[in-house]
């Protein structure tokens, strides 16, 4: 997530409501200092905060289809965004072959200017998000993943401007930092799996618990996986949008829920009247 905080002030009536329950979209440190200051009179707070979601390609999946859904499942918005499939869990004997497809897909993303029709992927936001994203970049080379796709700098033909490489990194372990932390770029992450049940391990082996990914044909075994996830919102085979479904993150991904009815339960009080009377 970008690290800071806008606040918008629209009107009174929605000024009023924030006085009562603060409403927060931003990174995991802006989302603590929100809490914080909401303490003090003890409010609740309604946060939407940072991710690292996991993708599980479980053995049985379509994978050319899988992988090249999971590039843009990542890239979406060029990597800030909050839900971004960002860790692509394969099977080990799967890995060289979805490590290939992925960087031939990220080859394929046209970087430039978002007014372009050809453009796939803008620019990052700041001069210090592109600088933190080509930091874990550095980071994955650094710490021995394998570089597919991508790595730092700009892409070709662009001189300036907040433009990253679409990254793919193979061969990455869970303890590496761009498994770790969140990046909010386009930067891809493919961990090996040896059993599903490493894979499950792996996927909530994370303090962010936002979203979740799952791709196989099996549908007893995509929904039994998904029951172990610990995300608050999981998409099996690349749904559509669907905003009758709650949205929103376990652990330090947040607390409360937007879309449909869930949005609204956290803006409301309940009051109990007791007493007699004709």
């Amino acid at each position: 997530m970008f690290e800071g905080i806008v606040t918008h002030a629209i009107s009174p009536a929605l000024a009023d409501a924030a006085a009562l329950l603060p409403h927060f979209t931003g990174s995991t440190r802006a989302g603590i200092i929100v809490a914080k200051a909401a303490a003090d009179t003890v409010k609740r707070v309604c946060q939407e905060l940072g991710g690292k979601s996991a993708n599980i390609l479980l053995p049985d999946v379509d994978l050319d289809s899988a992988v090249r859904g999971g590039i843009a499942a990542c890239f979406i918005n060029s990597g800030q965004s909050c839900d971004a499939a960002t860790r692509m869990l394969v099977p080990r004997h799967l890995h060289d072959a979805a490590l290939a497809i992925a960087a031939d897909e990220a080859n394929k993303q046209i970087t430039g200017d978002p007014h372009d029709p050809n453009t796939v992927l803008g620019p990052l936001v700041s001069q210090t998000q592109f600088d933190k994203v080509q930091r874990l970049i550095k980071s994955g080379i650094d710490e021995g993943a394998t570089l597919a796709a991508g790595g730092l700098g700009r892409p070709a033909g662009l001189n300036k401007g907040y433009y990253a490489r679409p990254t793919v990194f193979g061969n990455v372990t869970r303890t590496m930092t761009i498994a770790v932390e969140e990046i909010f770029g386009p930067v891809l992450s493919i961990l090996p799996y040896d059993s599903v049940a490493e894979a499950i391990e792996i996927a909530n082996d994370t303090v962010y618990g936002l979203a979740a990914y799952i791709q196989g044909k099996d549908m007893a075994q995509v929904r039994e996986v998904a029951a172990q996830m610990r995300a608050g919102s999981v998409y099996l085979n690349y749904p559509d949008s669907d905003f009758i479904a709650p949205f929103g993150g376990y652990k330090q991904s947040g607390n409360g829920r937007e879309y449909a009815d869930f949005a609204l339960n956290d803006f409301l009080e309940i009051k109990g009247i007791v007493g007699y009377g004709d």
